[in-house]
């Protein structure tokens, strides 16, 4: 039996990675290939589900939903996302400073990280795959989005996965969430984690510590400062 009893889960985009270009492109091709007509208008994505975009897009563009449009435009994603996996590389970049601070992650001594992202967890593999993430990420025990579950579910999900997985438990308090808009620092109050929220998104400092983070960074760029911000937030609990 391991003895892992600290949870870290990265939001992704905006977060670690920016491939918003790629993420575009597959929505307008998904759209046309579900609705039959050109997308005019995709729906803000800061710190939503893919559920959630998908609907706010089919109501910005006119479209009366129905039971199967979910299914079939995720599938549609899901295949858009694969056709363009050469583009994550052209296209897509990691965020200053990601790629050290989950590298510094995985070297703490009784610490499991993974993601909790909006995306369906195809997407998300792809993303972290091709921009070189993946390897320093237990991606079985991550949250996705399955279209039932909130974000605050999802993390509460990943908690559970990974204890099954490690054969431990993870307090709430031990499970540190770090993403960069204003509705992931509600979704961590919800289910009761610490998060640091960084302003690599659209959100700034002051957004997203009056929203209730716990901590705020401009940046991962400083690698001790997320490693500190992680020993604090979970020394104790």
């Amino acid at each position: 039996m391991t003895t892992l009893n600290r949870l870290v889960l990265w939001n992704i985009d905006h977060t670690l990675v920016d491939v918003g270009r790629v993420t575009r492109e597959a929505y307008a091709e998904a759209f046309q290939r579900v609705i039959g007509r050109p997308l005019v208008r995709l729906a803000p994505t800061p710190g939503r589900t893919e559920s959630e975009i998908i609907f706010e897009t089919l109501a910005f563009n006119d479209v009366v939903t129905t039971d199967d449009h979910l299914p079939a435009f995720t599938a549609a994603l899901a295949e858009s996302f694969a056709a363009r996996r050469a583009d994550l590389k052209a296209h897509g970049r990691v965020l200053a400073g990601a790629l050290e601070a989950v590298s510094a992650i995985a070297r703490l001594p009784d610490t499991a990280q993974s993601v909790l992202t909006g995306s369906i967890e195809p997407n998300a593999v792809l993303k972290v795959t091709e921009l070189g993430l993946a390897g320093r990420l237990d991606l079985d025990v991550g949250g996705y989005e399955n279209g039932v579950y909130s974000k605050a579910a999802l993390l509460e999900l990943a908690r559970t996965r990974a204890g099954e997985k490690h054969a431990v438990r993870y307090p709430e308090k031990a499970t540190v969430y770090v993403a960069d808009s204003p509705r992931d620092v509600q979704a961590a109050h919800i289910a009761g984690s610490p998060i640091i929220a960084v302003a690599s998104g659209s959100a700034t400092e002051a957004e997203l510590r009056s929203a209730g983070a716990d901590v705020v960074l401009s940046t991962l760029a400083d690698t001790d400062a997320v490693v500190r911000a992680v020993l604090e937030l979970t020394q104790d609990r």
